[in-house]
């Protein structure tokens, strides 16, 4: 038979438990018996001496028994890592020396010229014997055009040459120098025009730095010479994008100027009338002068080209 065992009565605090053992331990002895009778242990239990408890078949109470299982979120799947990202430097292309390619949106009749006109540059250039140098884009270019007249007329008798490539920007400009139209040179003064095509792919302050870049480059090839840059000519209509980029530009670039090596000069305004307008007769498209317009030009020029040449 299982033993029986002696539970503290919840409500029976420890030294009265105490009292009413001695008192069982007592009756027994009295009685001499190990068991008391049923009306002595209801009497006990009455008074909480001892609760007889089976302990192979007593439940234990709901609050000592194994809590229930609870239900658990599956384990979480570790999110990746938060890599911080940033957003690339935009890379100043006016800066960087290339040819004329097709890939930078130039149409293949801009890069043959290009190809050509440089191969004809390289070898004049090595010849020697050059006192004035123009060097610039299409509208350099165009003294061969519709500046011939003028070229003849304002420069025919002095040493001079013009290296003008349609469609040029600052960075092809950069390429050209370095790659032979410089070698073989030393001339007195170099006249730069350039900037015009850098503006709507670059911004106004990258083509202003590619600007610089080419004064840079040319006083490094030309140690002795003096550099007239002009201010870019202005194009489209008053108040436009491009006319405003272009006055934008020129105050940048006209800084540039040191007095004793680098020299600027703006002339946009005798390419314009009272309101601003250029007239067709000057610039056809609005941006590359006629006839008229580099006779303009050069009369503009005359008097600080005399004074460098000194």
């Amino acid at each position: 038979m299982a033993r029986e065992s002696v539970a503290l009565h919840p409500n029976v605090v420890p030294w009265q438990h105490t009292r009413n053992v001695l008192r069982c331990v007592l009756m027994m002895i009295r009685f001499g018996r190990r068991t008391l009778p049923g009306f002595l242990v209801a009497a006990l239990l009455s008074s909480g001496c001892a609760t007889a408890s089976k302990r192979t078949s007593s439940p234990a109470p709901a609050s000592a028994q194994a809590p229930a299982p609870t239900a658990t979120s599956a384990p979480s799947t570790p999110s990746a890592p938060t890599v911080a990202t940033s957003t690339p430097a935009r890379v100043n292309t006016a800066l960087v020396p290339v040819p004329q390619r097709l890939e930078d949106g130039l149409p293949q009749s801009a890069v043959t010229n290009f190809v050509t006109r440089h191969e004809r540059y390289v070898a004049r250039a090595k010849q020697g014997d050059v006192d004035v140098l123009f060097v610039g884009d299409s509208i350099t270019q165009g003294w061969e055009g519709s500046g011939r007249p003028v070229w003849e007329e304002y420069y025919g008798s002095m040493k001079a040459a013009s290296f003008g490539v349609g469609w040029d920007r600052t960075q092809h400009v950069l390429w050209r120098l370095q790659n032979g139209e410089a070698q073989g040179l030393s001339p007195k003064v170099v006249v730069l025009l350039i900037g015009t095509n850098n503006l709507g792919p670059n911004t106004v302050d990258e083509t202003a730095e590619g600007m610089r870049a080419v004064v840079a480059e040319l006083r490094s090839r030309f140690k002795s010479s003096k550099i007239l840059v002009l201010g870019v000519f202005p194009r489209g209509a008053p108040g436009s994008t491009p006319r405003q980029s272009v006055g934008a530009v020129n105050t940048i670039v006209s800084k540039l100027a040191d007095g004793q090596r680098v020299f600027y000069l703006d002339i946009g305004h005798v390419f314009v009338d009272a309101d601003g307008v250029i007239g067709r007769d000057v610039m056809a498209d609005l941006l590359h002068p006629t006839e008229k317009g580099y006779r303009l030009w050069a009369g503009a020029m005359k008097d600080r080209l005399t004074t460098l040449l000194r």
